[in-house]
C-alpha cells in the first residue's frame, strides 16, 4: 500500500471519529469474544458502527458486536472497540491492526488488549484470568511487512517489552487489592478459525506458551511501533485440546466470559483508575 494513501486512510477514520466526538481518547480497549462487557463501564457514551467509520473492515464473529465506543471511564476518555477483526475472517494482517493506527492518530496512549483464549498450562483453570507478559506470534504474519512509514514509528521497532512491565505492575497491584487471582504467562497467537489439534497444544506447551488463540499479536504489534503502551489479558475460556477429554466450542468460551465477566470488570475499572 502506498504511503500517501496509508496515511490518508489513517486520517480520514480519525476525522470522522474526531466529527462524533471532539475529546481526545488517553486510552484505547480492544475487547474479545464475550468481553464486550467492558463497555458497560463507559459513561455518557458516544457509540460508532464500524460500517460507518470510512476505511473500517467489520466484524462478523458471535460476541463481537462491531461498535466503537468513546466516553469516560474514571474521569479518563477511552476509545473502546466492542469486538475486533481476526484474519480467519480473511482480512489481511494491515487491516486487522487498522483501528490501532487511527488509536494512534486520535491521540491515545495507553492500549489495554483483552481475549478469550484456550488454556495451554496445565495448572490453569477455566475461568482463571491471565495477565500477557509476552506473546509467540505464530500467525507468521507481521502487520510492518513493506514500506515503513516514519510518521507512523520506526522501520525496525524493539519488542523486549511489548507488554509494559510498569502497567503489569499496576495490574497485579490492582489484583490483590481486589482478591482477584491473576495468573500471568506467554500467549501464542494462531490463524485459526479451526482449535488446534492435541499434538500442537503439546508443541506449543514445549515452546512455553501458557495460552492460545486467534487475535492480538498483530495490534500489539503495531501499537508498539506507534509508541503506545500495551497491557493484555486473556480469560481462559476453556482448557486447550487434549487436556480435558472433551471437545471444544465457541459456545463453551462465551459462557465463561459471562461468568467471570464481574471480576473482569472489576479489575479492568481498578486499573484504568491508577493510569496517569
Amino acid at each position: 500500500m502506498e504511503q500517501q494513501s496509508v496515511l490518508t486512510k489513517i486520517k480520514e477514520a480519525a476525522a470522522y471519529i474526531r466529527s462524533k466526538y471532539t475529546a481526545a481518547p488517553e486510552i484505547g480497549l480492544i475487547l474479545g469474544s464475550g468481553l464486550g462487557v467492558i463497555a458497560d463501564l463507559v459513561e455518557q457514551a458516544t457509540v460508532i458502527a464500524y460500517n460507518d467509520i470510512p476505511h473500517f473492515p467489520v466484524s462478523t464473529v458471535e460476541g463481537h458486536a462491531g461498535e466503537l465506543l468513546l466516553g469516560t471511564i474514571h474521569g479518563k476518555h477511552v476509545l473502546l472497540m466492542k469486538g475486533r477483526f481476526h484474519m480467519y475472517e480473511g482480512y489481511g494482517v494491515d487491516v486487522v491492526s487498522f483501528p490501532v493506527r487511527v488509536m494512534k492518530e486520535l491521540g491515545v496512549k495507553t492500549l489495554i488488549v483483552t481475549n478469550a483464549a484456550g488454556g495451554v498450562n496445565t495448572s490453569f483453570e477455566v475461568g482463571d484470568l491471565m495477565l500477557i507478559k509476552d506473546h509467540i506470534n505464530f500467525t507468521f504474519r507481521n502487520p510492518l511487512i513493506g514500506p515503513n512509514f516514519n510518521e507512523l514509528g520506526v522501520r525496525f521497532p524493539d519488542m523486549s517489552e511489548a507488554y509494559s512491565r510498569r502497567l503489569r505492575d499496576t495490574a497485579r497491584a490492582v489484583a490483590a487489592e481486589q482478591g482477584i487471582k491473576l495468573q500471568e504467562g506467554v500467549y501464542i497467537g494462531l490463524l485459526g478459525p479451526t482449535y488446534e489439534t492435541p499434538a500442537e497444544i503439546r508443541m506449543m506447551r514445549t515452546l512455553g506458551a501458557d495460552a492460545v488463540g486467534m487475535s492480538t499479536v498483530a495490534e500489539v504489534i503495531v501499537a508498539r511501533h506507534a509508541g503506545i503502551e500495551v497491557l493484555g489479558f486473556s480469560c481462559i475460556s476453556n482448557m486447550a485440546a487434549g487436556i480435558l477429554d472433551q471437545p471444544l466450542s465457541h459456545e463453551e468460551v462465551m459462557e465463561t466470559t459471562e461468568r467471570v465477566k464481574p471480576k473482569f470488570l472489576q479489575l479492568i475499572l481498578g486499573i484504568v483508575a491508577k493510569l496517569d
